[in-house]
């Protein structure tokens, strides 16, 4: 068997394999959970336009200070956000919290 010739198939299958492969890049929005409803407004347009362009965006919500003693606000505040984000995405990862933030990951509909 001509070796060459064997290198030559396997580097066009690589190609046409990474062709068809699909990079997700990650977009992070982070919030907060005493934010205005204007800049919710803002921060869910931009989740929309990354779902739309095809990335997975990380969802953040940071407590600061004295915001860890209600952490129901916080809470709530994610889930709503989640709620509207399923108009476009799926939610990939639910919401968990680690340390002083809460974490979910939304993924573009298949």
């Amino acid at each position: 068997m001509d070796y060459g010739k064997y290198r030559y198939e396997q580097e066009k299958r690589e190609r046409e394999a990474r062709k068809k492969m699909h990079v997700y890049h990650i977009k992070e929005i982070r919030l907060k959970p005493n934010i205005e409803e204007h800049d919710y407004q803002v921060k869910l347009k931009s989740l929309q336009k990354f779902i739309q362009h095809g990335d997975k965006v990380k969802v953040s919500l940071f407590y600061r200070r004295r915001e860890l003693s209600h952490p129901e606000f916080g809470r709530k505040l994610m889930d709503r956000f989640l709620q509207e984000a399923s108009n476009w995405g799926e939610i990939e990862k639910p919401p968990m919290a680690e340390g002083r933030n809460i974490i979910a990951v939304v993924t573009p509909r298949h």
